[in-house]
């Protein structure tokens, strides 16, 4: 087993002169055999050596033996030992999960890097769960032998050759209560399924670790093939292999904020490359758009429709970004912006169906309005509308309704606070905003 592990851990530059490295020890065969086979090359490879372990408070008195045992054996041979612990609670992805981002966490604050004791057949059983629930070449790479700080060397190493390890070099460990149940997907395909295909041939967890790591490689190529030719152009991307343009999209899609574009995710982009639409939109966890614009891909994060408020007179409304600001025309004497004469409440509201406005060219729907503008469909419901019983006051952005000045009645300007500019004393014809970028 030592020389299998030196061996992979060359290959993949795990081990350099110098390092420090801690090993993530559980107190399980696994783990310790990784701890000890570690120990012995150290002088060999002239690294600083150290063991973490995390306690998860999930079992008990049993947790917290496992810390104890691997802390009494790091003492006995000197390795220097840290302990960290967490009461964890299932997590909207499961106890499983919520336990390993957990310890995950715990490790990203080790200094060096940090080594796990993941073996042969915890990479089949990987490839196995992933099949399970439905994957791509991504995920029947299993698991990843380099990931930043973090290493495993043992992934060419079979579980029947870690306890023949263990045994050679009389090294103790634990057993964790919970593998023997079937509770987790990982359980179940160890005790029920790996069993069976095994009977077929005895190598299969070295199989089907290696096919992972071959396929790793097959989808790293891949990879470098879709950054060399990233594009935003909707006819280069229909002509790509689907294998490149999906790595494109979920790029794309990353860049505009999908923080883990899934397969339905990448299927919506695609329908919006086949689109006779040359518009087409689709929407996005996190309130993401992505839209065509032509021959571009375009994204952008959707603000929420504007809610209405009322706007009282002497007072203001306030927005992210904006300011309205609303006194009597009486006393607003030298103030910036517009007067009108309100017909009962004011409100500041997004737009409603039958908007309309007059401007010096004439009348129109706010609808029409937005689309000549070309400001984007998803900004439209965002732009402050200022309106009254009788209907459009004004418009950020756009201008007065020329119907509604007045010489007496209120007058409201707008302050943008991103530059503390007083836009509202600006010709309604001149009156001009931004908005997430977009100007209008």
């Amino acid at each position: 087993m030592l020389n299998k592990l030196e061996a992979f851990a060359r290959q993949q530059g795990m081990l350099v002169r110098g390092d420090r490295i801690t090993c993530a020890v559980s107190g399980g065969a696994d783990s310790m055999a990784l701890l000890w086979a570690m120990y012995l090359l150290k002088d060999k490879w002239q690294f600083c050596l150290s063991a973490a372990h995390f306690n998860h408070h999930l079992r008990g008195e049993e947790s917290q033996r496992d810390a104890e045992f691997v802390e009494r054996f790091c003492r006995d041979y000197n390795i220097d030992f840290v302990c960290g612990q967490d009461y964890v609670k299932s997590g909207p992805k499961g106890l499983e999960a919520a336990a390993r981002e957990a310890r995950y966490a715990f490790f990203s604050t080790l200094p060096g890097k940090v080594a796990t004791a993941h073996t042969a057949d915890d990479n089949a059983e990987t490839v196995l769960m992933h099949l399970v629930r439905g994957t791509g070449l991504k995920g029947l790479g299993g698991i990843c032998p380099v990931r930043e700080n973090l290493i495993r060397p043992m992934l060419t190493v079979t579980r029947q050759e870690v306890l023949a390890f263990l045994e050679e070099y009389s090294i103790p460990y634990v057993e964790d209560s919970s593998n023997r149940e079937d509770v987790f997907l990982r359980n179940r395909l160890r005790h029920h399924v790996m069993p069976l295909l095994q009977r077929e041939n005895t190598c299969l967890s070295e199989n089907l670790s290696a096919m992972a790591m071959r396929l790793r490689q097959d989808a790293q190529a891949l990879d470098w093939a879709a950054a060399e030719q990233y594009t935003d152009s909707v006819e280069a991307l229909k002509t790509m292999e689907p294998a490149i343009r999906n790595r494109v999209l979920i790029t794309i899609l990353t860049q505009a904020g999908v923080r883990e574009p899934e397969a339905s995710h990448i299927a919506a982009v695609n329908a919006l490359l086949e689109s006779d639409n040359p518009s087409a939109r689709a929407a996005f966890p996190g309130g993401i758009s992505v839209s065509r614009r032509y021959d571009r891909l375009c994204w952008e994060t959707i603000p929420e429709e504007l809610s209405a408020t009322p706007l009282t007179c002497p007072g203001a409304v306030e927005l992210p970004n904006l300011r309205i600001l609303c006194l009597s025309a009486e006393t607003a004497t030298g103030e910036a912006g517009f007067t009108v004469a309100p017909c009962g409440e004011m409100v500041v509201r997004a737009r409603q169906t039958g908007d309309t406005i007059r401007l010096p060219g004439g009348s129109k729907s706010l609808k029409k309005l937005f689309i000549d503008r070309k400001i984007p469909a998803a900004l439209r419901q965002t732009i402050p509308v200022i309106a009254d019983e009788k209907g459009v006051l004004a418009v950020y952005g756009i201008g007065v309704n020329l119907d509604r000045v007045s010489e007496t009645g209120v007058r409201i300007h707008f302050v943008n606070k991103s530059s503390d500019s007083d836009v509202g004393d600006r010709k309604p014809t001149e009156l001009r905003g931004k908005q997430n970028g977009e100007e209008y």
